[in-house]
């Protein structure tokens, strides 16, 4: 019988600290080390850099931080290690790596992935619509990355011909532990369910510490946050697998936190497409069958569609803004007054220049008590948009020119000097067939000849919805908020938020169920849904998964909302009342399950 894998999750964004690797390596028998760099803004991040210095375009902390110091260790333990910090240009992350091993004296081999960047080809996609909007691609020359996110295929070829370390471009994040698994169990294209279980952990490790504490609702029990211990997924050959952390690390592994991370992001549960299969994670169990051990199980997957998605950034004009403090009687309209006066100065400005007015204004504030004439303290944000990075130039010196004919309380910090105009980058995303990419594998610089499956187009019907039994009738029914009752985390799908909602116990779920319908979710986030409210049952999880559509103002960076990517979505929700029978929490057991 095939061992199980021991996969630990080193990196879950460009930018997250570097000491996981050293912390992941003390784990004993570790068998696979897996490194998540890349988003939307990050490969824009990439493809300008690279357009200043052929050189650059990749993670250069995976090469300096990650492997640098650990290069020996790594291959005294014969540990392998899969990463996308190839950015768009793996070809030199794998040069200046390879540097590193030289220095160190070692002999690791360094696969790279190549075939995901389609900007030398864009001309070939002029006719492809966006695949949420329908909107007409942009022109070439506005477009500053094009990647296909591809699977796990070429990264288990590579593992095949024996590398050490394989580094792609723009794969699926999970992909890289899928590859992992693929490799080492001999799971199949056809062994769907398999797929959809080597996929689960590979997203419950990509966001690093995400399933370990961190960003938790109750994250006042993961203890020292500057001592979390990032995850590691013990995989068995059937796909089932235990979820958990190095000894002596803070953080907490329990099925809240991981089950907060399987929903983290999904969209339908049911459907989640990804370039190997398509997974359904609504009938995913989980256990606690340890401290800080859990298992997980009961996957299921379909076959792929053979499409690929494809994340496409380009310069939409630019944005600017700034966050300033008002307090005092009014605060709230202190602060409208305050910003209202600069955008009317920079308007008039532009009038007087013939020149179009701002293309979008966002005034935001946070704290205080909405129409309150007592003492309160809020912070403001001021943005706008324009085509001309002159005229969002203007609004911001104009801003700051109104601050001596302000309303009183007014205060920020200082010391960067006025803020500056940055760049939209926005997110256009299509289809691709898979066989239209021409993906090549390397190792140590010699192809190996790697030849990709003939995937045919398929359906991709999902199963049908569910719903949890509808409470019964005639109880006397008492008012709490949603956070006594469930957990919940929250995220972007593009312009759309995803809010995963846990019960604590399974008893609540069909209370909070009733509570959370469309209606009440869209009435709750009134002022940011322009569109429709989903919702999903997991069933396995007493869970539920809300997909709040047209939310984020653009998302990414191509927005000026504050909370562009829905991170704090979860926790304007968690506040909100849920009417449940009298006792039942104490009857069920608050956290018991949960």
């Amino acid at each position: 019988m095939t061992a199980d894998l021991k996969i630990g999750g080193a990196s879950g964004f460009w930018g997250e600290s570097p000491h996981a690797t050293a912390q992941l390596l003390q784990v004993d028998g570790l068998d696979v080390l897996v490194y998540d760099y890349l988003a939307e803004i990050t490969m824009s991040i990439l493809a300008r850099a690279r357009m200043k210095d052929p050189q650059a375009g990749f993670a250069s902390d995976f090469v300096t931080s990650a492997m640098g110091p650990n290069l020996s260790a790594i291959a005294e333990q014969g540990v392998k290690v899969l990463s996308n910090a190839g950015g768009v240009n793996p070809l030199a992350c794998a040069d200046a790596l390879r540097a590193q091993i030289a220095k160190a004296g070692l002999a690791l081999k360094v696969a790279v992935v190549e075939g995901d960047d389609l900007l030398p080809r864009a001309e070939e996609f002029a006719d492809r619509t966006e695949m949420f909007s329908g909107a007409v691609l942009p022109p070439r020359d506005k477009i500053a990355s094009m990647n296909a996110y591809i699977g796990a295929a070429p990264i288990v070829a590579a593992l095949q011909a024996g590398a050490d370390i394989v580094i792609t471009g723009r794969c699926v994040d999970s992909a890289l532990t899928l590859a992992a698994c693929m490799h080492h169990f001999g799971w199949s294209s056809g062994d769907v369910d398999l797929l959809s279980a080597g996929s689960l952990a590979g997203h419950l490790l990509e966001c690093g510490p995400q399933s370990t504490g961190g960003n938790f609702t109750d994250w006042d029990q993961a203890g020292d946050l500057a001592q979390i211990g990032y995850p590691v997924a013990e995989v068995s050959a059937d796909g089932s697998m235990i979820l958990t952390k190095p000894e002596g690390t803070s953080g907490i592994v329990n099925m809240a936190s991981v089950c907060e991370q399987m929903l983290y992001e999904i969209g339908d549960p049911r459907a989640y497409h990804l370039p190997d299969v398509i997974c359904d994670f609504s009938d995913v169990e989980m256990g606690q069958v340890g401290p800080d051990r859990v298992r997980v199980s009961g996957a299921r997957g379909r076959a792929a569609s053979g499409y690929l998605k494809v994340s496409t950034t380009w310069a939409d004009g630019f944005r600017g803004g700034m966050v300033f403090q008002f307090n005092g009687r009014n605060a709230r309209s202190k602060a409208e007054a305050f910003a209202q006066a600069g955008l009317d100065r920079a308007r008039a400005t532009l009038e007087k220049m013939g020149v179009p007015d701002y293309r979008e204004v966002s005034f935001e504030a946070f704290g205080g008590r909405p129409d309150t004439r007592d003492y309160e303290e809020i912070s403001f944000k001021a943005a706008v948009r324009h085509d001309d990075a002159r005229a969002v130039g203007l609004f911001l010196k104009e801003l700051i020119g109104t601050a001596l004919a302000t309303p009183p309380g007014l205060h920020f910090f200082t010391g960067a000097g006025r803020p500056k105009p940055s760049p939209v980058v926005a997110l256009f995303s299509f289809l691709v067939e898979a066989d239209q990419l021409d993906v090549r594998v390397t190792l140590d610089g010699a192809d190996i000849g790697y030849l990709p499956a003939t995937v045919a187009l398929r359906g991709a019907e999902a199963s049908p919805l569910s719903a949890p039994e509808a409470p019964q009738p005639g109880q006397d029914l008492v008012e709490r908020c949603l956070e006594e009752l469930a957990c919940a985390r929250s995220g972007d799908k593009g312009d759309s938020a995803n809010i995963g909602v846990i019960a604590r116990h399974p008893a609540y779920l069909p209370w909070i169920w009733a509570a959370l319908t469309p209606e009440a979710v869209a009435q709750v986030f009134a002022a940011e849904v322009k569109g429709p409210v989903e919702r999903f049952y997991l069933p396995g999880t007493a869970s539920m998964n809300l997909l709040l559509h047209q939310a984020l103002g653009g998302g990414g960076i191509a927005s000026l909302r504050n909370d562009a990517q829905a991170k704090a979505f979860a926790q304007q929700l968690l506040s909100h009342p849920i009417r449940v029978p009298a006792g039942l929490i104490m009857n069920a057991g608050l956290g018991e399950d949960m």
